[in-house]
């Protein structure tokens, strides 16, 4: 039988090809781009037309010959589910609650009451300045307030009794008001002798010691205060990804230092393309329970930026393609015998990929068999032996 295949596609290859080398030369020397193409084509047809002959030689030879060994291949069967695709980028881990703690007055840093890497709660004394002797000027502000005090609700009583002018009442009305005044701005005056915390995290640093002269300006920072419990990742994505990316996606965020992965959410998108990268910034919160993750640090992160809930996903190593480009997988069709099959190859179109798997958009249905391993060594319409039980179980 093989010798006769062997006949027969000699045959059919002489019949086509035969004396044609001498006619392509022709058309070659004749230096006609139109007449090139033409033979092309011509050739082109012949072989298709020699290849569907091959095939139906080759489905006779294995329907006639039944003690042939049938090739040995796998399938895996084709099954909609849910298809989950991740953008891969990279981004920093930032806090917003990260500041450098500067004096509101000049004068000589008199205390400090924290050290490194101390907790702190927001409003917590930090440091004091020497007041320059405001503290006195209040308590004397606070005494003739008093006295003005006393004075306006006796020539109020009078006035109520209408006793006295109403000059003196108004008068001693102003003085009290004015001394109430200059009290309240000297009592915030006071209060930028000492330093607060802004917001509850911890000492990063003490920048000035205790017994430096500080003031107001550049350069004049005394702490760094770091809040490390409300950290997020600040990722710049690709225009294209405009329409994928929402608040509210799911995003996995791996730490390669820390070996560690933590499943959030998008919380906010960009609403700016920089022109200079073509990409809007998204921002990512990052839970930090241990502590251990810190401003700067480096992120992987992957974006879901694509969800199909039916679809069909294979694995890519069974994908082969055509002269044509065309993408193909081979489909099992059962004949009724066992563990045996027809190939059919099916022209597929892909979608998406993730990770070894692809999504295929059309040419395969739930349900199929597909050839996995042989699907390379097999032809379309070609009989298998197929050695894995996954047809039994469907």
């Amino acid at each position: 039988m093989k010798k006769i295949l062997f006949l027969a596609t000699t045959a059919l290859l002489f019949s086509a090809c035969g004396g044609k080398d001498a006619s392509v030369n022709d058309v070659i020397a004749q230096g006609d781009l139109e007449s090139i193409r033409a033979k092309k084509s011509e050739l082109s047809e012949q072989q298709k037309s020699i290849e569907d002959e091959l095939q139906k030689l080759d489905s006779v030879i294995s329907t006639m010959s039944r003690d042939e060994k049938l090739p040995l291949v796998t399938t895996v069967t084709a099954k909609a589910a849910k298809f989950d695709h991740f953008l891969e980028l990279q981004g920093n881990v930032k806090t917003k609650q990260n500041v450098l703690v500067y004096p509101e007055m000049s004068g000589t840093l008199q205390r400090v009451y924290v050290k490194d890497g101390q907790r702190v709660s927001a409003g917590q004394l930090l440091a004091t300045i020497d007041d320059g002797g405001m503290s006195s000027q209040l308590s004397q502000l606070k005494t003739q307030a008093e006295l003005s005090k006393t004075t306006f609700e006796r020539r109020k009583r009078l006035w109520e009794q209408k006793i006295g002018s109403e000059i003196e009442y108004l008068s001693a009305k102003t003085n009290y008001e004015a001394a109430e005044d200059a009290i309240k701005q000297a009592q915030s005056q006071l209060g930028k002798s000492t330093i607060r915390a802004p917001f509850s995290g911890i000492i990063d640093d003490v920048i000035k010691d205790q017994g430096t002269v500080v003031s107001p300006g550049p350069d004049s920072e005394v702490f760094r205060i770091v809040n490390l419990s409300d950290m997020y990742i600040e990722v710049d994505v690709p225009e294209t990804y405009l329409d994928g990316i929402k608040v509210g996606k799911e995003a996995k965020v791996y730490f390669p230092v820390l070996g560690d992965t933590i499943v959030t959410k998008v919380r906010q998108t960009g609403n700016f393309i920089n022109p200079s990268n073509r990409a809007f910034t998204i921002e990512i919160p990052v839970p930090n329970k241990k502590g251990n993750i810190k401003p700067n640090l480096t992120a992987k992160v992957n974006i879901n930026d694509y969800t199909s809930e039916n679809a069909i996903v294979i694995p890519q190593s069974i994908i082969s393609e055509n002269a044509e480009g065309d993408q193909y997988v081979f489909i099992a069709e059962l004949d009724g015998s066992e563990n045996e099959a027809i190939l059919k190859k099916s022209i597929i179109q892909t979608g998406k990929t993730q990770g070894s798997q692809i999504e295929v958009l059309s040419g395969i249905s739930d349900g199929d068999y597909i050839i996995e391993e042989g699907a390379r060594s097999v032809k379309n319409g070609q009989k298998v032996q197929i050695l894995n039980d996954e047809t039994d179980e469907q």
